[in-house]
């Protein structure tokens, strides 16, 4: 009953409905031309063990043996990209990386999952970046991927590990070309498109009650005049009434008057 009730307003009130709806049109494409458009990179990287495993023999004649890299994915390697993610994600590589708080550029490090006691599940490192161009994401990617290696050799070296036991950084997937988000815009044009047809029942419905209130007062008013003299429309004044009464008196008296002489003649 409700919904019909809102129609049936919408469509009496259709001069204040019908610009309504184009300036709501309008205000969505609006926010959905201001708001950039984002482009979005990633990038796959794996950490994984040397040939001859993480430990180093110190007896020539008892070298290590030789182990296939892609199956000696031990837990080290989780704990070690945890290490590299929690690091590439800090404030500091951030600013080394050239990217300030507001900038249009930005990225993202993890191994699958944003949950922090998760990091240490497995090996695979993910980077994700984002630029006003698909240039820029392509290249803040890129660049972060880069500092995955410069971090896993720095903290290798500072541990004095043997060169022939440091794990190497592999890319499994190079940074993408970068690719529109849409999704952004989007929200912002639904958003300002809701608001906007909000406001504009609001008003189809607030002009709807102030006609209404405004009839009222009319019918009111009028059901007020009725009550008066339907003559004149007005009450009438009581001199007035008084002055009518004895005029009535005196022309009544006449006539008795002048039937009685005429009375008297016969």
């Amino acid at each position: 009953m409700d919904f019909w009730r809102t129609v049936v307003v919408l469509f009496r009130r259709w001069y204040i409905t019908v610009p309504a709806f184009f300036a709501t049109l309008g205000l969505a494409a609006a926010a959905y031309s201001v708001v950039p458009v984002q482009y979005e990179s990633g990038s796959v990287l794996v950490l994984t063990t040397p040939l001859t495993g993480g430990t180093e023999s110190t007896n020539p004649n008892v070298p290590n043996p030789v182990t296939n890299p892609l199956m000696d994915f031990t837990q080290g390697l989780g704990l070690t990209a945890s290490i590299i993610i929690q690091q590439l994600n800090s404030g500091e590589t951030a600013s080394a990386l050239g990217i300030v708080p507001g900038d249009t550029t930005t990225y993202g490090v993890n191994n699958g999952t944003t949950n922090p006691e998760l990091l240490q599940s497995g090996p695979f490192i993910f980077v994700d970046g984002k630029g006003a161009s698909p240039e820029a994401a392509q290249d803040i990617t890129k660049r972060v991927s880069d500092m995955a290696a410069v971090i896993l050799a720095q903290r290798q070296k500072e541990l004095k590990a043997p060169s022939s036991t440091h794990i190497e950084l592999q890319v499994v997937v190079p940074p993408t070309a970068g690719q529109p988000l849409l999704g952004s815009p989007k929200r912002a044009a639904a958003a300002a498109g809701a608001l906007a047809a909000l406001v504009s029942l609001a008003a189809v419905y607030g002009f709807e009650s102030l006609m209404v209130h405004r009839r009222r007062r009319r019918e009111a008013k009028q059901r007020s005049t009725d009550d008066k003299d339907p003559v004149t429309n007005a009450a009438p004044h009581p001199d007035r009434a008084v002055g009518v009464t004895a005029i009535g008196a005196r022309n009544g008296r006449s006539r008795e008057l002048v039937h009685s002489g005429g009375a008297a003649e016969e």
